[in-house]
């Protein structure tokens, strides 16, 4: 992986461990305001900006006026966001093993690196306080209300590349755990598109889209880079 100069990161699933909280957030919040979903229909969101997500379950309901949309998502959303934080709050955050470790081997080889999530800011930054991660360790971070539009669009790898000054994508890895995050790194263009097997998605479901390599989990790319 000679010339990398930054490796952008999804979070959840990929340096931070899921254990099912996300889809616990997302089936409550919608249960509450009377959406019922399923297992798969919340998987095949996954890494997704969580408000657009919420969006499409809303404007699939019967009856929905295109006028009510936005109020009803943003209902949604708010309660979404609060259910995710108590969840955090009463469970704890854990990092997959070895993620703090990896950057900062990559940092002091002079490589940069950069969190992107379909997460708000908010929820992020609760994350990253959790685990302590600071600027010696994370150049930095693309949240989901930092840009026009969530993955599979390649805004969230432009917005991080801005922010850690990294000019081209023939200098950049992309890694995450969800179909979304490949399908973003084809579309952003990046030199290495990595997917790992330690989050939502399984090696079936990733090895059918664009991809570089496939992990087993971050922890796995220093033997890749050597």
């Amino acid at each position: 992986m000679q010339g990398i100069k930054l490796v952008i990161f999804d979070i959840a699933g990929t340096v931070i461990e899921d254990a099912g909280q996300v889809p616990e957030a997302f089936r409550a919040a919608l249960g509450h305001h009377g959406i019922e979903v399923t297992n798969d229909s919340i998987r095949k969101v996954r890494g997704a900006s969580k408000r657009e997500a919420i969006q499409r379950f809303v404007e699939r309901q019967p009856g929905i006026k295109n006028a009510d949309v936005n109020a009803r998502t943003d209902e949604i959303y708010n309660s979404f966001r609060s259910i995710l934080a108590s969840l955090y709050e009463k469970n704890g955050v854990r990092e997959i093993a070895g993620a703090t470790e990896l950057f900062d081997w990559l940092q002091m080889r002079g490589v940069r690196v950069a969190l992107n999530t379909g997460f708000d800011r908010t929820i992020t930054n609760l994350l990253l306080n959790s685990m302590h991660w600071n600027g010696d360790l994370i150049n930095a971070v693309a949240c989901g209300d930092d840009v026009t539009q969530g993955r599979p669009a390649p805004d969230l790898i432009f917005k991080a590349m801005e922010r850690s000054e990294v000019v081209s994508v023939h200098h950049v890895a992309n890694i995450g755990d969800t179909v979304l995050d490949l399908q973003a790194g084809q579309n952003a263009g990046v030199r290495f598109n990595l997917g790992v097997l330690s989050g939502a998605h399984t090696r079936e479901q990733l090895e059918r889209e664009p991809h570089t390599y496939l992990l087993s989990s971050v922890a796995e790319l220093p033997t890749l880079w050597e």
